[in-house]
């Protein structure tokens, strides 16, 4: 456990060697001629001793307050996307950096939501982490790039800040593939009628892996509607009271699947026996609890807000100012999650 009263002196008394020596060590002093035995035997003492380092003084002199804003639009509010909030405050912690959280509105003006940004300014943070609750082009309040800033589950225009996005093409491929896999070749997929990039990017993920299997992708059925469970059971109410329905069905998320899961049980359909059913977002209080058991393509939620966190927190320590940031997008993997929604086709 750490001591309080355990300073540097004492550090360096238990290790044999000078103040100045422990100083260097403990922070990193890349120039300092120091071997990597006397660099681990002082570690080592500060291990045992239970010192930790005096952070007020370590911002005084690295001009840093070791605090990071973390902005919110609806994230906070939002059970499965608060995992991005986890992932960003437990990254922050390994790292001895504390998150400092504002929850803003996503449908504020743009005045308020510069307000919110101002007010996570005020505090002195070192960074900014700008999460939105689903992957969209954001239009960036003005004021946002007066810290380092990187951008969760959202990009700009722009591109003039560094961000992290889910893999929503190839979680869409994921996904078909899993029917594909399971035998079959009539699927259907049902959409969300807004203009983000999931709806473009799932659609053409589902395209292309049912042409890449030899099937024509351009005629599989598709339908839209708002992205919700009464959207999910107008959609899939259509595409399975079609001439010739689909045995496999990929929902846009998991509320509209839970509508499909209606829609076939209104017409007399089971699941998976006559109809086999994937999800996407993993929302455990939604796939966890249909009957049966949603299959469903997870949203990198927690690895986003990790790497967002440990993404600024290298600028900021790489570069002093955060000028190593840079721009661009990472993406990252959509793994599938397993459960009881997919079986083999009854008439392939």
């Amino acid at each position: 456990m750490a001591r309080s009263n355990i300073g540097i002196k004492d550090v360096a008394v238990a290790a044999g060697v000078s103040a100045t020596t422990v100083s260097h060590v403990l922070n990193d002093v890349t120039y300092a001629r120091i071997s990597p035995e006397t660099r681990k035997k002082v570690k080592a003492a500060a291990e045992q001793l239970g010192y930790e380092p005096n952070r007020v003084a370590q911002a005084l002199r690295n001009r840093r307050t070791g605090v990071l804003g973390l902005v919110s639009e609806d994230v906070a509010t939002t059970p499965h996307a608060g995992r991005i909030i986890l992932g960003a405050d437990d990254a922050a912690r390994a790292r001895g950096y504390t998150l400092m959280l504002i929850n803003t509105a996503a449908t504020a003006g743009a005045a308020s939501r510069e307000g919110d940004v101002e007010a996570v300014l005020e505090r002195q943070v070192d960074g900014i982490l700008y999460a939105t609750m689903y992957h969209r082009v954001l239009d960036a309040p003005a004021n946002l790039g007066k810290v380092p800033t990187v951008l969760v589950d959202a990009v700009t225009a722009d591109g003039l800040f560094p961000s992290v996005v889910p893999d929503e093409y190839g979680g869409a491929r994921t996904a078909v593939r899993a029917l594909l896999d399971a035998g079959h070749t009539r699927i259907g997929f049902i959409n969300n009628v807004q203009d983000v990039p999931s709806t473009s990017e799932r659609l053409r993920g589902f395209r292309d892996t049912l042409t890449a299997a030899g099937l024509d992708g351009g005629l599989a059925p598709v339908e839209a509607s708002s992205s919700d469970a009464a959207g999910g059971y107008e959609a899939a109410a259509r595409i399975l009271r079609s001439g010739h329905p689909p045995s496999g069905l990929f929902c846009y998320n998991d509320q509209m699947a839970m509508g499909a899961y209606r829609a076939a049980a209104e017409l007399g359909l089971s699941i998976p026996g006559d109809l086999s059913v994937v999800g996407f977002d993993d929302q455990e209080l939604v796939a966890g609890s249909l009957f049966p058991g949603l299959t469903t393509v997870a949203l990198p939620h927690y690895g986003m807000g990790a790497w967002a966190a440990n993404h600024l927190i290298d600028s900021l320590e790489g570069a002093g100012d955060g000028s190593s940031a840079g721009a661009g997008t990472t993406v990252l993997e959509c793994p599938l999650v397993t459960r009881a929604s997919v079986a083999a086709p009854r008439n392939p």
